[in-house]
């Protein structure tokens, strides 16, 4: 990435593009920095060595296309609906509906998610890291400004949460299984953007970090189908520990990290009495949790078959370390969090 000028001026258009969405004081500039980040993804995206990013590409560049000009033609219709005399107003409730709706088709939030797997199955793992944690930001920031509790939040929520658990029930893909895991966090995502600012960034910190260490070590690791990981015999059982421990972590099992964000959800959503939501949110997420497990149980095994052409993993000190680090926090940052609560 470094070592490619061309590459790393696409990768600074690409933040600068989310940046500027953020700090935009009108939806016309709002607009702009999601066109910008959009151009400078699709040439990320595309590479030589993998013949399906091209594929990829162009269903990412349609798809967001699509989103882009829906929400400009939303925003349009609602500044004339908002100078013209009360008689003639058009109702604001389905132009805002059209606005969340295209936002929601930016992140590939169910049922507008066509689009996401089959994105995410194409493309590397950094870009991959990329697609599910920082080309979110920019429309959830977006989607803070016009969000209400209504019948409509509430159908996307709970049909993120079911499609991000069953579409992964039957993935052997990697890439895919992270997808459907990416559209149910985006169900908590979503909840947590109706209850508070903070509670929404608390949790984006942390599956970005969770999504991070694990895309590090299948990237590390070359991984990319269920097969392959009962085939990491001359992998440290350490490093495959923290693998699979990352993954418990990122499904919100406690007592890991990624259980604090859904604990403090589900306490908000119960005091404001979205019983009903925040029950079946937490019952689909046990579903990801046994895709997970799934992945786990090779490695967990205290016995397992050990092929004899297998293929011997390198990996360097530094990206030992590395991992480590990423899991241990993972692990302990539960507890660590409580501990400082408690101390402060």
């Amino acid at each position: 990435m470094f070592n490619n000028p061309t590459k790393f001026l696409f990768l600074m258009t690409l933040i600068s593009g989310t940046l500027i969405t953020i700090s935009a004081n009108s939806w016309f500039g709002a607009w702009m920095g999601l066109e910008i980040n959009l151009l400078s993804f699709i040439p990320l995206m595309s590479t030589s060595r993998n013949l399906f990013s091209n594929e990829a590409s162009l269903k990412y560049f349609l798809t967001q296309a699509l989103a882009s000009a829906t929400l400009l033609f939303a925003v349009i219709l609602t500044s004339l609906s908002l100078s013209l005399p009360n008689t003639l107003m058009i109702s604001m409730t389905p132009l805002s509906t059209l606005i969340n709706s295209s936002l929601m088709l930016k992140m590939g939030a169910a049922p507008f998610h066509f689009w996401f797997p089959g994105v995410m199955e194409g493309l590397s793992w950094m870009n991959t890291l990329t697609l599910m944690t920082w080309q979110k930001i920019a429309p959830l920031m977006l989607l803070s400004y016009n969000l209400q509790m209504n019948t409509f939040i509430a159908f996307i929520i709970i049909s993120s949460v079911i499609i991000g658990s069953l579409g992964g029930l039957s993935q052997t893909s990697l890439r895919k299984i992270l997808a459907y895991s990416s559209i149910n966090h985006l169900g908590w995502l979503i909840a947590a953007l109706i209850l508070g600012e903070n509670l929404w960034m608390l949790y984006m910190t942390t599956y970005m970090f969770l999504s991070t260490a694990i895309v590090f070590m299948f990237n590390s690791f070359k991984l990319s189908h269920i097969n392959q990981i009962f085939s990491m015999n001359s992998c440290p059982p350490i490093i495959k520990f923290s693998l699979f421990t990352t993954l418990l972590s990122l499904g919100g099992l406690p007592p890991f990290l990624g259980f604090m964000p859904k604990w403090l959800i589900i306490q908000s959503m119960v005091e404001a009495n979205l019983i009903p939501i925040i029950t079946t949110m937490v019952v689909m997420t046990l579903l990801t949790l046994f895709y997970y497990l799934r992945l786990s149980f090779g490695a967990f095994m205290l016995t397992y078959s050990e092929v004899l052409w297998n293929f011997n993993y390198t990996q360097n000190n530094l990206n030992h370390n590395i991992t480590l680090n990423l899991a241990i926090t993972s692990i302990l940052g539960l507890p660590i969090c409580s501990l400082l609560y408690w101390m402060l």
